[in-house]
């Protein structure tokens, strides 16, 4: 078994991250827009950061329960 209160929080990481990156992403109106903005390119190498050590903590059993997402 793993620890459910770490998974928890990493999760959670995701969640702040995600809604980081949906703020972020309001005031872009162009491909110009989006390449100044380094935030949200962080924001995204902190949730794959974050999956890789959620898979690691689960022992590799949670990611694969849930294979309709990539």
């Amino acid at each position: 078994m793993y620890d459910r209160e770490l998974a928890k929080e990493i999760l959670h990481q995701i969640y702040r991250a995600s809604r980081t990156i949906l703020k972020r992403f309001e005031p872009i109106e162009s491909p110009d827009d989006f390449a100044a903005s380094d935030a949200i390119c962080m924001q995204l190498v902190a949730i794959g950061e974050s999956l890789k050590n959620l898979d690691k903590v689960t022992n590799k059993t949670l990611l694969p329960q849930y294979p309709q997402v990539d």
